[in-house]
């Protein structure tokens, strides 16, 4: 910043020796990019002259760093949200919650400002809610649940935290991220960092709240094939996990659907 202004304070000085004037001119501008920033030279014959520094990034913003959030539902292998043999991975939709916060992104620019590649870095909060009271039992080679028939669960959630990276494909049709409408689509990869079973309920008249922490038989990592569009700041987003929620010969495949809103920052 400090090379920027004195540059700046040098070109004050030797912009009037190449500059040009015209007697019937009531003002002279002079305009000069350096970098990112376009440095603006007002001289008024009457009132002396203005100075002024302004942002003149050529590179388009991305539309990815925000927050998200959303619902997701679980899918079979035929894309159906319905678990006959598996009655348990019938998923609470409206309960079951996705929270994502993106922390940092960055567009490569192919085609100007209208088409470029987004990537950035987030984390990812997902929670599935069980319609029923089943508790989890998770063996090293199978994944299954049963009816709890003592307890009355509110909540009954298994809930996961990843470490989310996109790459995603995006158009822009406005340099100015506040006046643009935007289309991405690709995919986001993410590595699981923990996870846990959370339980509200009652017991003999007593509430009571409980959290496990464990693997419960999800994998380690997932790969959401994303679409994310919107205006300014506003947006939506749909997400279809193309791998399996748990890992793979453990239980039924089950792949997460989300849908949502975001806003961009």
């Amino acid at each position: 910043m400090k090379k920027i202004y004195l540059i700046a304070l040098s070109i004050l000085f030797i912009a009037p020796i190449f500059s040009q004037e015209e007697e019937d001119s009531k003002s002279d501008t002079t305009r000069i990019n350096i970098g990112n920033k376009e440095v603006i030279f007002i001289g008024h014959e009457e009132e002396g002259g203005e100075f002024s520094m302004e942002n003149c990034d050529k590179r388009s913003e991305a539309h990815w760093a925000g927050l998200d959030f959303g619902f997701t539902m679980l899918m079979n292998d035929q894309f159906q949200n319905q678990f006959d043999d598996h009655p348990y991975w019938n998923n609470d939709a409206a309960r079951s919650q996705v929270w994502n916060l993106n922390i940092l992104e960055h567009k490569f620019n192919i085609a100007k400002h209208y088409f470029g590649v987004t990537t950035g870095l987030g984390f990812s909060f997902t929670s599935v809610a069980f319609k029923n009271n089943y508790i989890i039992s998770s063996t090293p080679d199978t994944l299954t649940a049963f009816i709890d028939t003592v307890n009355t669960f509110s909540k009954n959630k298994l809930k996961a935290a990843y470490l989310t990276v996109p790459l995603l494909l995006e158009f822009n049709t406005n340099r100015n991220a506040e006046k643009s409408f935007y289309l991405a689509a690709g995919v986001v990869g993410g590595v699981r960092l923990a996870s846990k079973i959370k339980r509200k309920g009652e017991f003999d008249g007593n509430e009571f709240t409980k959290k496990e922490s464990g693997r419960y038989g999800l994998n380690a990592f997932k790969v959401d094939g994303v679409v994310r569009l919107g205006y300014s700041h506003w947006g939506a987003f749909a997400s279809y996990s193309l791998l399996p929620l748990f890992d793979d010969g453990k239980t039924v495949d089950a792949y997460p659907l989300t849908f949502g809103l975001s806003l961009n920052f």
